[in-house]
């Protein structure tokens, strides 16, 4: 499909994400509809305006009626839907999704999917430390990257579709990686980092710690306010990956104790100029 600003959107999913998503494209002028868990994610995205109509089902003529379908489920979730009502998708649709993992959800999804609908999987690096309808905000999209992950199933219009709907939601930039690529680079600037920002917030049980921490620590735990059941699953489907990232890690902080402990100085300082010359490129968009 080509996507144009009359286009009928169903998104599948009402938390955060699909929310966000909602706002944003219901602001530059595309019908949207959407189907929740709760009546109440339903009512309250009608009431603000993100959403035209919605059900707290899988109702055959919102399903039908759409062109692109935008899922932000759990990666379970996401295949069990897909398996009971894609019979109800119009011959043509389109459907992305949101979801943070892809080896495990990407070739499932493509080898159950009928051979008249196309799934073209994406990835938004956008969020926040809250969930659920109440917390969208689709300014969460400015600045951030948005990620396309296509197979050699996905047509070149697939694949333009996707990257121009991440263009109308205002990412600022558009990448192509491989599932398997993916699942690599998210275990380390995504998935890692909640690793490490629980660790922190569990390592030491000392009480009272706001009355004294100071902006590093709120900065570097920021994201240990977590869904537990949504990053445990994404961290079991993509274990190889995380648990190899985490020896990395592992491997790094044990390298910088044991300079500590033998009080090697100039490479604790070497380790932090190659820290500061990375974190400067990164700032820069390299």
């Amino acid at each position: 499909m080509q996507l144009v600003s009359n286009s009928n959107i169903l998104i599948v999913g009402l938390g955060l994400m699909g929310g966000s998503y909602a706002k944003a494209l219901s602001r530059v002028g595309f019908h949207v509809n959407a189907i929740a868990h709760k009546q109440a994610d339903i009512d309250y995205a009608m009431e603000r305006g993100f959403i035209e109509k919605g059900a707290d089902w899988a109702d055959p003529e919102l399903i039908g009626n759409a062109e692109l379908v935008i899922f932000a489920l759990y990666p379970h979730v996401f295949k069990e839907w897909i398996e009971e009502n894609q019979k109800y998708f119009r011959p043509g649709t389109l459907i992305t999704d949101v979801t943070g993992v892809k080896r495990c959800v990407v070739y499932d999804i493509q080898e159950i999917l009928r051979d008249d609908v196309e799934f073209i999987a994406a990835h938004p690096m956008a969020g926040r430390e809250t969930s659920g309808i109440q917390s969208a905000d689709d300014t969460i999209f400015r600045d951030a990257n948005y990620i396309v992950v296509p197979t050699e199933k996905n047509t070149p219009e697939a694949i333009e579709s996707c990257k121009s709907l991440g263009r109308v939601m205002g990412f600022s930039r558009i990448t192509e990686l491989t599932p398997e690529k993916h699942d690599e680079m998210i275990a380390f600037v995504s998935q890692l980092t909640h690793c490490i920002a629980i660790s922190l917030m569990t390592c030491n049980d000392a009480d009272h710690i706001g009355t004294y921490t100071g902006d590093s620590f709120r900065d570097l735990t920021r994201i240990a306010n977590i869904n537990e059941n949504m990053w445990t699953e994404l961290f079991v489907d993509n274990m190889d990956a995380l648990i190899h990232q985490m020896d990395l890690f592992s491997a790094e902080f044990g390298r910088l104790r044991w300079m500590l402990a033998s009080r090697d100085i100039e490479g604790m300082k070497e380790t932090m100029r190659k820290s500061t010359a990375r974190r400067i490129a990164l700032d820069q968009g390299r």
